[in-house]
Protein backbone atom coordinates (compact mmCIF):
# COMPACT_ATOMS: atom_id res chain seq x y z
CA UNK A 1 0.00 0.00 0.00
CA UNK A 2 1.58 3.63 -0.79
CA UNK A 3 2.01 6.17 1.69
CA UNK A 4 -0.76 8.28 0.20
CA UNK A 5 -3.69 5.79 0.97
CA UNK A 6 -1.66 5.55 4.31
CA UNK A 7 -2.52 9.27 4.60
CA UNK A 8 -6.48 9.39 3.24
CA UNK A 9 -7.55 6.36 5.30
CA UNK A 10 -6.03 7.73 8.91
CA UNK A 11 -7.44 11.85 7.56
CA UNK A 12 -10.77 9.74 6.90
CA UNK A 13 -10.88 7.84 10.44
CA UNK A 14 -10.26 11.16 11.97
CA UNK A 15 -12.59 13.28 9.85
CA UNK A 16 -15.31 10.54 11.04
CA UNK A 17 -14.57 11.07 14.87
CA UNK A 18 -14.61 14.61 14.76
CA UNK A 19 -17.92 14.58 12.79
CA UNK A 20 -19.30 12.18 15.51
CA UNK A 21 -18.02 14.57 18.52
CA UNK A 22 -19.67 17.26 17.59
CA UNK A 23 -22.54 15.43 16.78
CA UNK A 24 -22.85 14.71 19.61
CA UNK A 25 -22.24 17.92 21.75
CA UNK A 26 -24.98 19.59 19.35
CA UNK A 27 -27.71 16.68 20.75
CA UNK A 28 -27.40 14.53 17.89
CA UNK A 29 -27.25 10.75 17.16
CA UNK A 30 -24.02 9.00 16.07
CA UNK A 31 -24.15 5.05 15.09
CA UNK A 32 -21.25 3.22 16.38
CA UNK A 33 -20.08 0.08 15.04
CA UNK A 34 -17.74 -2.54 15.86
CA UNK A 35 -14.94 -4.98 13.83
CA UNK A 36 -17.76 -7.93 14.78
CA UNK A 37 -20.62 -6.10 13.31
CA UNK A 38 -21.83 -4.95 16.55
CA UNK A 39 -23.49 -1.72 16.82
CA UNK A 40 -25.23 1.01 18.81
CA UNK A 41 -27.16 4.00 18.80
CA UNK A 42 -25.65 6.84 20.88
CA UNK A 43 -26.73 10.17 22.37
CA UNK A 44 -24.74 12.57 24.70
CA UNK A 45 -26.45 12.51 28.03
CA UNK A 46 -25.98 15.53 28.89
CA UNK A 47 -27.74 16.70 25.31
CA UNK A 48 -29.94 14.08 25.01
CA UNK A 49 -33.34 16.47 24.54
CA UNK A 50 -37.20 14.58 24.33
CA UNK A 51 -36.96 14.64 20.15
CA UNK A 52 -33.88 13.14 20.00
CA UNK A 53 -34.60 10.13 22.93
CA UNK A 54 -38.11 9.73 21.20
CA UNK A 55 -36.28 9.25 17.47
CA UNK A 56 -33.74 7.04 19.07
CA UNK A 57 -36.38 4.51 20.20
CA UNK A 58 -38.18 4.62 17.04
CA UNK A 59 -34.60 3.74 15.42
CA UNK A 60 -33.16 1.36 18.00
CA UNK A 61 -33.60 -2.51 18.28
CA UNK A 62 -33.98 -3.02 21.62
CA UNK A 63 -35.02 -0.66 24.65
CA UNK A 64 -32.10 2.24 25.21
CA UNK A 65 -30.07 1.93 28.13
CA UNK A 66 -27.91 4.64 29.76
CA UNK A 67 -24.27 3.69 29.47
CA UNK A 68 -21.78 6.09 32.15
CA UNK A 69 -18.64 5.06 34.16
CA UNK A 70 -18.23 3.15 36.97
CA UNK A 71 -17.36 6.03 39.59
CA UNK A 72 -20.30 8.29 38.01
CA UNK A 73 -22.96 4.82 38.96
CA UNK A 74 -21.24 5.00 42.27
CA UNK A 75 -21.22 8.84 43.15
CA UNK A 76 -25.13 8.97 42.64
CA UNK A 77 -25.99 6.20 44.97
CA UNK A 78 -25.44 2.99 42.40
CA UNK A 79 -24.75 -0.21 43.96
CA UNK A 80 -22.60 -2.17 41.75
CA UNK A 81 -23.48 -6.12 41.70
CA UNK A 82 -19.80 -8.10 41.84
CA UNK A 83 -20.48 -9.91 38.82
CA UNK A 84 -21.10 -6.19 36.79
CA UNK A 85 -18.10 -4.71 38.80
CA UNK A 86 -15.12 -5.57 37.17
CA UNK A 87 -11.82 -6.85 38.39
CA UNK A 88 -8.23 -5.14 38.85
CA UNK A 89 -7.86 -2.98 36.26
CA UNK A 90 -11.02 -2.47 35.65
CA UNK A 91 -12.06 0.30 38.60
CA UNK A 92 -14.11 2.91 35.88
CA UNK A 93 -15.50 0.78 33.66
CA UNK A 94 -18.61 1.32 31.70
CA UNK A 95 -21.56 0.51 33.61
CA UNK A 96 -25.33 0.10 31.97
CA UNK A 97 -28.17 0.77 33.44
CA UNK A 98 -31.45 0.19 32.86
CA UNK A 99 -33.43 3.46 31.87
CA UNK A 100 -36.93 2.82 32.49
CA UNK A 101 -39.86 4.71 30.27
CA UNK A 102 -40.40 8.28 31.70
CA UNK A 103 -36.59 8.56 34.16
CA UNK A 104 -35.13 11.32 33.14
CA UNK A 105 -31.90 11.19 31.32
CA UNK A 106 -30.49 13.96 33.53
CA UNK A 107 -30.50 12.22 36.44
CA UNK A 108 -26.88 10.65 35.81
CA UNK A 109 -25.70 14.17 35.62
CA UNK A 110 -26.44 14.71 39.15
CA UNK A 111 -22.88 15.19 41.07
CA UNK A 112 -24.07 13.12 43.88
CA UNK A 113 -27.59 11.33 45.69
CA UNK A 114 -27.46 14.61 48.56
CA UNK A 115 -30.32 17.04 47.47
CA UNK A 116 -32.13 19.46 49.94
CA UNK A 117 -35.18 18.54 51.17
CA UNK A 118 -37.26 21.21 50.10
CA UNK A 119 -35.79 21.36 46.82
CA UNK A 120 -38.27 21.12 44.02
CA UNK A 121 -38.33 17.68 42.24
CA UNK A 122 -35.95 16.20 44.87
CA UNK A 123 -38.49 13.77 44.98
CA UNK A 124 -39.02 13.23 41.52
CA UNK A 125 -35.11 12.49 41.40
CA UNK A 126 -35.22 10.16 44.39
CA UNK A 127 -37.69 8.02 42.36
CA UNK A 128 -35.56 8.24 39.49
CA UNK A 129 -32.79 7.10 40.95
CA UNK A 130 -34.37 4.28 42.70
CA UNK A 131 -35.07 2.85 39.33
CA UNK A 132 -31.91 3.24 37.74
CA UNK A 133 -30.23 1.59 40.58
CA UNK A 134 -30.70 -1.95 38.25
CA UNK A 135 -27.10 -2.19 36.79
CA UNK A 136 -27.42 -4.92 33.94
CA UNK A 137 -25.02 -6.39 31.69
CA UNK A 138 -24.09 -4.94 28.63
CA UNK A 139 -24.72 -7.13 25.39
CA UNK A 140 -22.36 -4.98 23.85
CA UNK A 141 -19.33 -4.16 26.11
CA UNK A 142 -17.25 -2.91 23.04
CA UNK A 143 -19.93 -0.35 22.11
CA UNK A 144 -20.56 0.95 25.65
CA UNK A 145 -17.12 1.69 26.14
CA UNK A 146 -16.26 3.44 23.17
CA UNK A 147 -19.54 5.20 23.31
CA UNK A 148 -17.87 6.59 26.96
CA UNK A 149 -14.64 7.40 25.16
CA UNK A 150 -16.61 9.42 22.42
CA UNK A 151 -18.06 11.46 25.00
CA UNK A 152 -14.84 11.77 26.64
CA UNK A 153 -13.10 12.98 23.14
CA UNK A 154 -15.97 15.40 22.78
CA UNK A 155 -15.17 17.06 26.56
CA UNK A 156 -18.78 15.67 27.56
CA UNK A 157 -19.50 14.31 30.56
CA UNK A 158 -18.59 10.45 30.67
CA UNK A 159 -22.68 9.61 30.24
CA UNK A 160 -24.50 8.41 27.24
CA UNK A 161 -28.03 7.07 26.30
CA UNK A 162 -26.93 3.92 23.81
CA UNK A 163 -29.73 1.85 21.54
CA UNK A 164 -28.87 -1.57 20.86
CA UNK A 165 -28.88 -2.40 16.67
CA UNK A 166 -28.73 -6.21 16.09
CA UNK A 167 -25.36 -7.52 14.48
CA UNK A 168 -24.23 -6.35 11.04
CA UNK A 169 -21.73 -8.77 9.40
CA UNK A 170 -22.50 -8.02 6.18
CA UNK A 171 -21.37 -4.43 7.06
CA UNK A 172 -24.56 -2.89 5.89
CA UNK A 173 -25.11 -0.23 8.70
CA UNK A 174 -23.31 2.49 6.94
CA UNK A 175 -25.56 2.51 4.07
CA UNK A 176 -28.31 2.48 6.37
CA UNK A 177 -26.99 5.34 8.60
CA UNK A 178 -26.71 7.70 5.17
CA UNK A 179 -30.27 6.74 4.74
CA UNK A 180 -31.22 8.01 8.17
CA UNK A 181 -29.51 11.22 8.15
CA UNK A 182 -26.86 9.83 10.78
CA UNK A 183 -23.25 10.46 11.30
CA UNK A 184 -21.68 6.75 11.20
CA UNK A 185 -18.63 5.98 13.11
CA UNK A 186 -16.31 3.00 13.59
CA UNK A 187 -15.56 1.85 16.99
CA UNK A 188 -11.84 1.19 16.06
CA UNK A 189 -11.47 4.53 14.71
CA UNK A 190 -12.34 6.28 18.20
CA UNK A 191 -10.32 4.10 20.33
CA UNK A 192 -7.36 5.12 18.16
CA UNK A 193 -8.19 8.63 18.04
CA UNK A 194 -6.12 10.26 19.77
CA UNK A 195 -2.79 8.10 19.03
CA UNK A 196 -3.50 8.55 15.71
CA UNK A 197 -4.28 12.45 15.70
CA UNK A 198 -0.60 12.78 17.28
CA UNK A 199 1.13 10.43 15.01
CA UNK A 200 -0.30 12.64 12.44
CA UNK A 201 0.68 16.57 13.63
CA UNK A 202 2.44 18.58 11.78
CA UNK A 203 3.70 21.88 12.02
CA UNK A 204 1.75 24.02 10.28
CA UNK A 205 3.04 27.81 11.21
CA UNK A 206 6.20 29.80 13.24
CA UNK A 207 6.70 33.54 14.58
CA UNK A 208 9.12 35.36 16.60
CA UNK A 209 7.20 36.42 19.85
CA UNK A 210 9.32 38.83 22.86
CA UNK A 211 8.03 37.47 26.01
CA UNK A 212 8.38 39.05 28.86
CA UNK A 213 11.58 37.25 30.50
CA UNK A 214 12.17 35.91 27.08
CA UNK A 215 12.60 37.39 24.30
CA UNK A 216 14.47 35.86 22.46
CA UNK A 217 11.33 33.03 22.00
CA UNK A 218 9.78 31.14 18.54
CA UNK A 219 6.31 29.75 19.01
CA UNK A 220 5.75 27.00 16.65
CA UNK A 221 1.85 25.92 16.20
CA UNK A 222 1.18 22.15 15.07
CA UNK A 223 -2.00 20.82 14.15
CA UNK A 224 -3.30 16.88 13.39
CA UNK A 225 -4.57 16.01 10.01
CA UNK A 226 -8.24 16.56 10.53
CA UNK A 227 -7.48 20.08 11.91
CA UNK A 228 -8.26 18.80 15.61
CA UNK A 229 -6.70 20.32 18.63
CA UNK A 230 -3.54 22.11 18.02
CA UNK A 231 -0.84 22.24 20.30
CA UNK A 232 2.23 24.94 20.38
CA UNK A 233 5.82 24.88 21.14
CA UNK A 234 7.35 27.40 22.72
CA UNK A 235 10.82 27.54 21.69
CA UNK A 236 13.62 30.15 24.22
CA UNK A 237 16.67 30.71 22.20
CA UNK A 238 18.94 28.65 20.33
CA UNK A 239 18.60 24.42 20.97
CA UNK A 240 21.13 22.05 20.15
CA UNK A 241 19.49 18.76 19.75
CA UNK A 242 22.88 16.74 20.13
CA UNK A 243 22.68 17.39 23.80
CA UNK A 244 19.47 16.76 25.83
CA UNK A 245 17.05 19.79 25.85
CA UNK A 246 16.03 21.27 29.01
CA UNK A 247 11.94 21.59 28.45
CA UNK A 248 8.53 21.70 30.49
CA UNK A 249 5.43 19.93 29.30
CA UNK A 250 2.44 22.02 30.21
CA UNK A 251 -1.33 21.64 29.80
CA UNK A 252 -3.34 24.83 29.10
CA UNK A 253 -5.38 26.09 32.16
CA UNK A 254 -7.34 29.14 31.13
CA UNK A 255 -8.31 29.82 34.42
CA UNK A 256 -4.88 29.77 36.30
CA UNK A 257 -2.78 30.69 32.56
CA UNK A 258 -4.26 33.88 31.74
CA UNK A 259 -7.13 34.76 34.42
CA UNK A 260 -4.33 34.37 37.43
CA UNK A 261 -6.64 31.94 39.62
CA UNK A 262 -5.17 31.14 42.64
CA UNK A 263 -7.04 27.60 42.82
CA UNK A 264 -3.75 25.99 41.10
CA UNK A 265 -0.40 26.45 40.33
CA UNK A 266 -0.77 26.34 36.61
CA UNK A 267 0.42 30.36 36.02
CA UNK A 268 3.33 30.33 37.93
CA UNK A 269 4.60 27.18 36.43
CA UNK A 270 4.35 28.64 33.52
CA UNK A 271 5.49 31.65 33.72
CA UNK A 272 8.55 30.06 35.77
CA UNK A 273 9.44 28.04 33.09
CA UNK A 274 9.75 30.22 30.42
CA UNK A 275 11.84 32.36 32.70
CA UNK A 276 13.97 29.52 33.17
CA UNK A 277 14.40 29.08 30.24
CA UNK A 278 15.39 32.14 29.09
CA UNK A 279 18.45 32.14 32.31
CA UNK A 280 19.82 28.79 30.93
CA UNK A 281 19.78 30.59 27.60
CA UNK A 282 17.57 27.94 25.55
CA UNK A 283 14.74 24.94 25.97
CA UNK A 284 11.46 24.08 25.10
CA UNK A 285 7.94 24.88 26.66
CA UNK A 286 4.86 22.68 25.04
CA UNK A 287 1.96 23.84 25.86
CA UNK A 288 -0.58 21.66 25.25
CA UNK A 289 -4.39 21.40 24.60
CA UNK A 290 -5.92 19.57 27.46
CA UNK A 291 -7.55 21.52 30.07
CA UNK A 292 -8.06 20.32 33.13
CA UNK A 293 -6.04 17.35 32.95
CA UNK A 294 -7.92 16.51 29.77
CA UNK A 295 -11.60 16.78 30.45
CA UNK A 296 -11.89 20.11 29.28
CA UNK A 297 -12.83 23.74 30.24
CA UNK A 298 -16.82 23.34 31.26
CA UNK A 299 -15.88 20.05 32.79
CA UNK A 300 -13.03 21.38 35.07
CA UNK A 301 -15.51 23.90 36.27
CA UNK A 302 -17.64 21.32 37.30
CA UNK A 303 -15.11 19.61 38.95
CA UNK A 304 -14.78 23.09 40.88
CA UNK A 305 -18.16 23.15 42.16
CA UNK A 306 -17.60 19.55 43.84
CA UNK A 307 -14.55 21.00 45.25
CA UNK A 308 -16.74 23.76 46.55
CA UNK A 309 -18.82 20.74 48.62
CA UNK A 310 -15.78 19.50 49.68
CA UNK A 311 -14.04 16.65 47.27
CA UNK A 312 -10.34 16.88 46.43
CA UNK A 313 -9.43 17.50 42.82
CA UNK A 314 -9.09 14.09 42.46
CA UNK A 315 -12.62 12.87 44.06
CA UNK A 316 -14.58 15.71 42.36
CA UNK A 317 -12.58 14.26 38.75
CA UNK A 318 -14.11 10.94 39.64
CA UNK A 319 -17.84 11.70 41.30
CA UNK A 320 -17.95 12.68 37.29
CA UNK A 321 -17.16 9.75 36.05
CA UNK A 322 -14.07 10.61 34.49
CA UNK A 323 -10.30 9.08 35.85
CA UNK A 324 -8.02 11.37 37.93
CA UNK A 325 -5.74 12.32 34.89
CA UNK A 326 -7.46 11.75 31.47
CA UNK A 327 -3.93 13.65 30.15
CA UNK A 328 -2.07 11.54 27.20
CA UNK A 329 1.37 12.72 26.30
CA UNK A 330 1.80 11.24 22.59
CA UNK A 331 1.10 14.63 21.31
CA UNK A 332 4.68 15.91 23.53
CA UNK A 333 6.96 13.45 22.22
CA UNK A 334 5.74 13.82 18.46
CA UNK A 335 6.47 17.58 18.59
CA UNK A 336 9.57 16.56 20.37
CA UNK A 337 10.79 14.08 17.71
CA UNK A 338 10.01 16.48 14.46
CA UNK A 339 12.04 18.64 16.55
CA UNK A 340 14.71 16.29 15.95
CA UNK A 341 14.96 16.49 20.46
CA UNK A 342 15.17 12.41 21.65
CA UNK A 343 16.84 13.15 25.32
CA UNK A 344 15.52 15.82 27.21
CA UNK A 345 15.98 17.21 30.84
CA UNK A 346 12.29 17.41 32.21
CA UNK A 347 11.29 20.43 34.25
CA UNK A 348 8.67 18.47 36.16
CA UNK A 349 7.38 17.13 40.07
CA UNK A 350 5.05 14.43 38.07
CA UNK A 351 6.92 11.17 37.66
CA UNK A 352 3.72 10.34 35.15
CA UNK A 353 5.34 12.84 32.55
CA UNK A 354 8.66 11.12 32.61
CA UNK A 355 7.05 7.49 32.26
CA UNK A 356 4.43 9.19 29.66
CA UNK A 357 7.79 10.53 27.36
CA UNK A 358 9.61 7.51 27.17
CA UNK A 359 6.48 4.93 26.86
CA UNK A 360 7.01 7.00 23.37
CA UNK A 361 10.79 7.17 22.63
CA UNK A 362 11.97 10.13 24.80
CA UNK A 363 14.15 10.03 26.94
CA UNK A 364 14.60 12.17 29.74
CA UNK A 365 18.48 12.16 30.97
CA UNK A 366 17.11 13.89 33.86
CA UNK A 367 14.21 15.49 36.28
CA UNK A 368 14.34 19.00 37.17
CA UNK A 369 12.27 20.15 39.80
CA UNK A 370 9.91 22.84 39.37
CA UNK A 371 7.42 23.47 42.30
CA UNK A 372 6.63 26.54 43.53
CA UNK A 373 5.12 28.12 46.91
CA UNK A 374 1.34 27.84 48.18
CA UNK A 375 -0.48 31.29 47.70
CA UNK A 376 -2.94 30.76 50.55
CA UNK A 377 -6.05 29.32 48.34
CA UNK A 378 -4.15 26.56 46.70
CA UNK A 379 -2.63 24.58 49.89
CA UNK A 380 -5.44 21.49 49.50
CA UNK A 381 -4.31 21.14 45.76
CA UNK A 382 -0.93 20.97 45.84
CA UNK A 383 -1.12 18.77 49.01
CA UNK A 384 -3.39 16.31 47.00
CA UNK A 385 -0.68 16.55 44.34
CA UNK A 386 1.72 15.30 46.70
CA UNK A 387 0.24 12.46 48.96
CA UNK A 388 -2.73 10.87 45.98
CA UNK A 389 -0.80 12.18 42.85
CA UNK A 390 2.79 11.07 43.85
CA UNK A 391 4.33 14.69 43.06
CA UNK A 392 7.41 15.38 44.03
CA UNK A 393 6.99 18.56 45.53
Amino acid sequence: MIPGQVHSRTASALAAVERAMAELRRGGIVLIRDDDGGGGLVIAAESCGPRALQRLQGLAQGAPVLVTTRRRAEAIGMEIPPHIAGGMGETNKPITLDLPEGVPVDVILQPHEIVPPDHKGAAARHVALRQLSRPVASHAPLIAQTAIELAKLARLLPAVVLGPLSRDPNNKRRDWARDQDLIYVDAADILAYEDTASRTLQQVAQAHVPLEGAENARILAWRPSDGGKEHLAIVVGEIDPTEPVLIRLHSECFTGDLLGSLRCDCGVQLRGAIAELAKQGSGVLLYLAQEGRGIGLVNKLRAYELQDDGFDTIDANEQLGFDADERIYAPAATMLARMGIQRVRLMTNNPEKIRGLERYGIEVAERVAHAFPANGHNENYLRTKAERSGHLL
